[in-house]
Formats: structure tokens, sequence, C-alpha cells
């Protein structure tokens, strides 16, 4: 049985968690004084506790900002000292629906979650979206305070009622272990001690529930380090990490799951202070550095296992997600996929539904909006070797970042590699893009036009390829809506539709720049996460950015297809400039101005390409 055990407190926003941990904790003196002597003179704008009588709301609020609006923003920890003599570490996560992103974070690492309802209002949207988010991050042990019983007089109806609807629910997240318990925070009924106002309940305290809870240790599995670093010094090379399962000892055999190569552990180095130390065994959560028998090629991100239980790489994955981008996941665009020192790209290629976290229901869904959860399929560009979250939470959890500033978009949860993946090999042909260059006697390259619909595009570039073709230079253009009559014919220009097409069309365009073809795509592609993705697929010197920059207001005069018209009559809601951002290329390879002379702009591209104009 655990000696630690990890708490997160979850619910909605203003179910009482911060008073009811602040009390816990002042009830079994986890606290200094001079904090609780804090909470019984300081007081938020508004506040009904009266000065002189300890707030205990107070205690965990570690921001300003959340004394200010009386909700909880950022996790706190505190330590909570059980009769027993175990110790629980306690993570109050914020109950409001746009910090999800935070309490996702203390439920990953908890062994236990309080989850707060509140017996005036009942459960709630959050209420539901908290237990789904434990379950998914591998939470097994949940204890329901159904919080303010003195609000309904303690009625044990209520209670009933509250703890059936949330004991439904986590059944259908395979959540057996529920302990329900009536408390009333405000007044301290039932948190530490027993109240003869909930005589009719027979179970447990929350803190005795808390204390007699049975966390049992995981089995040990088999071994799993990430490589976080490479130590080389006199005589010694060593590879630095911390083991996320299992033990390793010296003599034992090691396999680095991307490339299948093994050897045998020759030493286990570690510091104690800073003088170095060998160890007789690692187990799980220790840091370490094992030096091999042998050089094998290993880079950090690597994962070494044992080899008899290793994870096979592969570039598909099906995942959970809890997408907590304030902007909509869109399926096709790609995003930076982290897992410990690991980073690859990678493409969400498919949603295969958008959870209910109220009902369990699975809703058929084309994105995923903020604090929603979903199954989806995820690709990368290179396989890699994910676990099941259920077997790792260190080698099967990850987060997609955005790929330019950095941001964490989504917790994502493997839980199985796609069979595609292997059965999908490449294969290597004979005549490869340097031999149909050579017969060319030109480079592949891809001329991305971008504008807004009017600015010219499809016309320069139709010039462009006619000189092109003069100069004996094999070329073809992919125009918008010439892909919208067959390839994205089933899209509409929705965002995420709109991300997918670029998707579509920058694959075609890549498989042309292979055969050896000056290729000029002719899409508003509207925005600039959708060509950073369309610019990835390609080598620096393959991709031209051709912004054509037009004012709207000569776009709208010129109207060549109608489109503004229908956009004011209001029968094109989705229109680039007018209903939909039209995101400008900020540093774009080539600026033409769409005003000028048609002649020109061809000009100008073609002494881009380093050709005379013929």
């Amino acid at each position: 049985m655990k000696t630690l055990i990890r708490v997160v407190t979850c619910g909605s926003v203003d179910d009482g968690k911060s008073t009811l941990l602040g009390r816990l904790l002042s009830e079994t003196d986890s606290l200094p004084s001079d904090q609780v002597e804090a909470a019984r003179h300081t007081r938020r704008p508004g506040s009904a506790v009266p000065v002189g009588e300890i707030d205990f709301s107070l205690v965990t609020d570690g921001l300003e900002a959340e004394r200010d609006q009386g909700i909880t923003i950022d996790v706190a920890y505190r330590h909570l000292y059980l009769p027993s003599g175990r110790r629980a570490i306690l993570a109050d996560a914020p109950g409001h629906e746009q910090y999800t992103r935070n309490m996702a974070v203390a439920a990953s690492t908890a062994d236990v979650a309080i989850l707060l309802a509140d017996a005036v209002r009942g459960t709630r949207a959050q209420t539901h979206r908290h237990l789904t988010v434990c379950a998914l991050m591998g939470v097994r042990h949940i204890i329901l305070a159904v919080n303010k019983m003195d609000g309904v007089d303690y009625d044990q109806a209520v209670f009933d009622d509250i703890a059936a609807e949330v004991r439904a629910s986590a059944a259908r997240h395979d959540i057996v272990d529920v302990i329900e318990i009536p408390v009333s925070a405000l007044g301290g009924a039932n948190v530490t001690a027993p109240s003869p106002e909930l005589a009719w309940f027979t179970g447990p305290t929350l803190l005795a529930a808390l204390d007699g809870l049975v966390v049992e240790t995981p089995a040990a599995e088999g071994l799993r380090l990430p490589v976080q670093t490479i130590i080389r010094a006199t005589d010694f090379r060593g590879y630095g990490g911390v083991v996320a399962t299992g033990t390793v000892r010296p003599g034992d055999p090691v396999k680095v799951s991307d490339s299948g190569q093994t050897a045998i552990v020759r030493r286990l180095v570690g510091l104690s202070g800073d003088d170095p130390v060998e160890y007789d065994e690692v187990a799980a959560g220790q840091s370490v550095a094992l030096e091999l028998d042998r050089d094998i090629d290993i880079t950090r991100g690597d994962v070494l296992a044992s080899p008899a239980d290793s994870s096979t790489p592969a570039d598909r994955y099906a995942a959970e997600l809890v997408w907590l981008g304030e902007e909509p996941l869109a399926h096709g665009r790609s995003y930076v996929l982290r897992v410990g020192p690991l980073e690859v790209p990678a493409t969400v290629t498919r949603i295969r539904h958008r959870l209910d976290v109220t009902t369990g229901a699975e809703l058929a869904a084309r994105d995923l909006r903020m604090n929603d959860v979903g199954w989806v399929e995820i690709a990368t560009n290179r396989a890699i070797p994910l676990d099941s979250y259920q077997r790792s939470k260190e080698t099967g959890g990850f987060v997609l970042c955005d790929r330019v500033t950095g941001d964490t978009l989504a917790a994502g949860l493997t839980r199985f590699a796609l069979r595609r993946s292997a059965n999908v090999t490449e294969h290597d042909f004979q005549v490869d893009r340097e031999s149909r260059e050579t017969l060319n006697g030109h480079s592949g390259q891809v001329l991305w036009f971008t504008g807004l619909s009017g600015s010219g595009k499809s016309t320069i570039a139709n010039q462009v390829e006619s000189q092109l073709f003069s100069l004996g230079i094999r070329s073809y253009i992919l125009d918008g809506d010439s892909v919208r009559h067959g390839l994205s014919k089933d899209l509409g220009f929705t965002p995420e539709d709109r991300a997918e097409n670029v998707r579509r069309v920058a694959e075609v365009a890549n498989l042309m720049v292979d055969a050896g073809l000056v290729v000029l795509v002719c899409l508003v592609s509207p925005f600039r996460g959708d060509r950073r993705t369309a610019r990835s697929l390609f080598g620096e010197a393959d991709f031209l950015e051709v912004f054509v920059d037009t004012p709207l207001e000569v776009c709208i005069a010129r109207d060549p297809k109608g489109l503004y018209a229908k956009s004011a009559a209001g029968n094109l809601p989705n229109m680039s400039g007018v209903g939909q951002d039209y995101e400008p290329p900020t540093h774009p390879d080539l600026r033409l101005d769409g005003v000028a002379p048609v002649a020109d702009s061809v000009s100008a591209v073609l002494a881009k390409l380093g050709l005379a104009d013929g």
C-alpha cells in the first residue's frame, strides 16, 4: 500500500473545493500557524465569513487574481498529514471551464480524485467533464463529496440522487471504486469528524476515507527509459533519463525501441551531491545514466526498453484528446507531438467522434473545440514507439503543440497503434526524383500563390506557366476551383475544411515535385498555419510562397466569380476577407502587386526562378 497518496480535488466552479481543502488542512494541523492566522483576517470582496473566523477558501489560493475573482485559476499543491502517519499531496484544481487544462495536468499524476458536487445545484457539465478527464488520465479511485448539504437541510434524498447520477457516469468510464460522502465544507460536517445532522449516513468522514484508501503500487513492468541526454566524459559515454516503468540492473539487456539495436548494461551511474555513485538497481521514478557494453546509435528521445517487452514503432495511432486550445482542432493541420524528450511533427488525420461528457454518448464531429474530449487518429512524420497510456503514462501520454508558438493545444492519451501503420511500407523505386529532374533538364519546385479571391492568382499563374512551357519546363497548375471539382469535392469552406483542402493539395503537389515538375498552386489558403503545414512537406529550396497582394476593395470590384456579391447577400458566410479572416503572409518569398500589370508580375516570378522573361 502506498505511503504517499496524490490527490486531485475537482468539480465545477463555486462547488467549494478551496473551502473543503482549507478546512481539511487546518483541522489536521497541516498548515503553518501564520497562514491560518492570515485566513482569519484577510477577506475577499463580498465574503460572508466574519473577520476573526477562518476563511478556509483562502488557504489554497496562491494567485492574487484568484482572491479578486473568488475562483481558483492555478493548481495549488499542499501536504496533508493523515492520522495513520501517511502523507497526501493535495492538488486544488481549477473549477472554471476555461482552466480545464490546469485540472488535466493535476489529474495526470493523481492516485485518487475528490470530486465535489453542489447539493443545492446538483451536478453540472463541468462535474462530468472533470470525472471524464480523471478517467482518461488513469485515476481509478473517486471520492464523491456532495458539498453544501447544509443548504438542503441535510436531506438524504438529495444526496442519494446525486450519488446515483455520478456512480452511473463513473461506470461508463469503468471506474468502480467510488466512495460517496455527504459533507458541509463551510460548517465542517463530515469533513474530519461525523456530524449529528448527518446521523443517517453510516459511511466514513472525508478524512477517514482518504486515510483508509488502498492504492496499490502497480507491479513492476518491463523497462521504459526515455533518453533525455547523452553524457560524454573521459572514458565514459552514458545515456541519461528517468526510469518510467520497470527496473534495470547491471548485466540486463536493453533494446532501443526505435531502431531495434540491443546492448548490455555495464553499469548504472548517478550523483550523490556532486559525487558520482554506482547503483546495483534503479526503479521507476529514479534518474540514472546507463553505460552500455558497446557503442550503438542512441539519440535524445529514444526509448530504452526490455527486449522481451518493447513497443513497436508506428506512424499511425488511435488516441483520445482533451482539446485545450482556443482555436478548434482542424484535422489535416500539422502540430508538434511531444512525449517526454521526443518531438515529432504530427497531423490529426481523422476525428472519429466527440464525447458527450454528461451522457457518455459518442457524437459525430468535424472538429474539437476548447475542453472537448474526442477520439482521433494521428499520423506522425516518422515511426515512433508509443505505449498505450494504460500501460505507461510517461511513454503513452503526449501533448500537441503549435508549431510556431509552442503553445500546448491538447493533452493526448495513446490507445493503440493502428494496424495500417504496420501494413504500409514505402518502396524504394529505381527511378527517383534526381533521375526525373535529369531527364527533364530542370528541378522540381512548387510556387504557392496565395491571396484573396479575385486577387489575380490564377491569371498570373496561367501566364507564368505559358512562359515556362515556351522554355521547355514541365509544369502543372493546381487551381482551387479545379481541385474542388474532384479531389476536394466533399469539402466546404469552414476553417477545418480549408485546412484539409490545403493538406490534400500540398500532398499532391509534393508528389508532382517528386516527379520533377514545377507546380503552380493557386489557393486562397487564408490561414498562415495551413500554409506553414504545406511548406513543411517540402525542402527549403522547393517551396516558394507567392503573395498576390491586392486590396480587398479591388477584389470586390473585380468579383470575377460573383462571390463577393453572394457574400453581401448573405449567401456565402465563409468568404475570405469578408465573412472569414484572411491572414496575409508576414514574410512571403515573393510579394506581387495585384493591381500592377500582369506582365510585371510574371517577370518577377520568372526572375525569382532565375529565368529570363521569354
